[in-house]
């Protein structure tokens, strides 16, 4: 059992924290004392993990919302800062990869869903973090891609990388924005990862109509240790929430073994 927090231990919130790279980053920050607020769609799977949690830490809290309700989401976010005492770390991570089809199929509800779970909710989260961390500064990390920013070979994944590359933009966007605040907002852009989003993918069977065959014989990942894992997205997302980034805003940092420079 980890030692009681003191009060001053950073204060994170993490949304899609119940699973993939949200988790493994919850699990993170809690090694290293952070006090950590969870949000997910999943309550079941947040009690569970929660209580996991709790073998080390005093405090875990957590919040069900659905992050592209925005009444939901800003009071989730209001009462878990409450509950936290405060917040310097906002990882905002939640997001689908949605339907993957020809534009020409693909129907207008698809593409609102990936746009409002992906980039809607990355402004609201944005927005409903400043005020808590305007008066002492904190760090912002979105979760952003490689697809829409270095890629562009996912056939059918328009939406997807059109709400990816917007989180960049709107990164860079937030940065200079909130610098007068010390407020910091920077990206992840994973590759390949593992995760249980690739398994709520849908994809339409009209894909084979517009793919570009795109054949590596030797693989598409250059680097060839043991790459592409969520836990060494979540060291990268723990670097940007601490003071090891502090002279770092406004970027986007890949976290894909080289993948995207194939």
């Amino acid at each position: 059992m980890i030692s009681t927090l003191s009060n001053s231990s950073k204060k994170a919130i993490i949304t899609g924290a119940a699973s993939g790279i949200g988790y493994a980053t919850a699990k993170l920050f809690i090694e290293k004392g952070f006090i950590v607020g969870l949000i997910d769609a999943d309550k079941k799977r947040l009690a569970s993990i929660s209580e996991e949690f709790k073998q080390d830490t005093d405090v875990c809290y957590y919040r069900s919302v659905d992050v592209t309700n925005e009444v939901s989401l800003k009071k989730a976010i209001d009462e878990l800062t409450d509950s936290l005492g405060g917040l310097d770390i906002f990882f905002s991570n939640a997001g689908i990869n949605g339907t993957w089809a020809p534009i020409e199929t693909l129907s207008i509800s698809e593409w609102d869903q990936t746009i409002n779970t992906n980039l809607r909710s990355t402004f609201l989260c944005t927005k409903f973090a400043i005020p808590h961390m305007k008066k002492n500064g904190g760090s912002i990390i979105i979760t952003s891609s490689i697809n829409g920013t270095r890629i562009f070979n996912n056939f059918g994944a328009s939406a997807y990388s059109a709400s990816k590359a917007g989180q960049v933009a709107f990164t860079k966007m937030a940065a200079l924005e909130l610098a007068r605040y010390n407020i910091r907002v920077n990206a992840i852009c994973p590759g390949a990862i593992d995760t249980a989003i690739n398994e709520k993918t849908t994809y339409s069977d009209a894909l084979k109509e517009v793919e570009i065959k795109v054949e590596f014989p030797e693989g598409d990942r250059p680097l060839k240790n043991d790459t592409g894992t969520s836990e060494q997205v979540a060291q990268s997302v723990l670097f940007l929430a601490t003071d090891a980034s502090a002279n770092i805003s406004g970027t986007e940092l890949y976290v894909d073994g080289a993948e995207s420079l194939l």
